[in-house]
This record gives C-alpha cells, structure tokens and sequence, in this order.
C-alpha cells in the first residue's frame, strides 16, 4: 500500500513561531517534524503577505529578518490563482457569512489554499473550527502549551 505524504499549510501564527524559535515551534517541530518532510509546508501567498507586514510593522532585526528569509526560502508559496482557490475562497465566503461567522479576508484566503490544494492546515487560532471538517481539514496547536 502506498502512503501519501499529508502537506501541511501553515497559518502566518506558525511562521511567526518558527522566525521567534519559540518553545512552541519547538513543539511543532517535534510533532510534525516539517523541516525534514520530503513534501515541505506550504504557505499561501497571503501569509508570506502578513510577515512581511509583520516584520515592517515590528520593525524586526537582522537575526529576525535572516530567519525570515531562510523560512521563506524554504516553504512553498502558492499564488491566489492556483487552481481552485477563488472558487474554495467564494464558497467559504458564503458559507461563514450566512452561518453569522465573521472571518477575516486573509483566513478566508488561507482558508481556500488550504481546501484547494488538499493540504492540512495548522494553526495557533480558533478562526477556522467552523470550517473543519467541511472545507479545511486543521489541526490546532494550542499556543499555551509548551513541552
């Protein structure tokens, strides 16, 4: 039987993990072991978006930035016209609306990767519990726990 690797698509709260080297992506790192999978994590272009507004806003240093970078360098980023996704990015946006769900725009997008290329979504947040399993499939991290 052949084993189809998961890919994951990490929300921009794991990167910024990662770029802090928290005790929490220590964590991830350890359960999901994703800087050796031969299937690397994927991003959508959105998230890649939100770190680099992120590394501006909080003016973040050079070791920061390196870290950045090198993370970046290694994570797949997938446009917003991959295959499917404005499509998954209607349909999720109907749905949460007309459940009386607010959601953001840019987890609406990160939402959509997500569904469009199949890949597991991991994140620190809650805002996507109403979507899974129906349109994304999540595992949540709880950022309170450490090992």
């Amino acid at each position: 039987m052949i084993s189809i690797p998961t890919i994951y698509l990490l929300d921009t709260n794991i990167l910024v993990h990662y770029i802090r080297d928290s005790a929490l992506a220590r964590r991830i790192e350890a359960t999901y072991s994703l800087r050796v999978q031969a299937t690397g994590p994927i991003i959508s272009v959105v998230t890649e978006g939100e770190i680099e507004s992120l590394a501006l806003q909080l003016n973040w240093g050079p070791q920061r930035l390196r870290r950045l970078r090198d993370l970046l360098g290694r994570l797949i980023s997938v446009p917003l016209d991959f295959g499917g996704v404005i499509e998954a990015y209607a349909r999720i946006s109907t749905h949460t609306r007309h459940a009386g769900v607010p959601m953001g725009d840019n987890d609406l997008w990160i939402a959509a990767t997500a569904h469009a290329t199949g890949a597991r979504l991991l994140t620190t947040d809650k805002d996507f519990d109403h979507l899974d399993p129906l349109f994304v499939h999540r595992d949540w991290i709880d950022p309170k726990l450490t090992p």
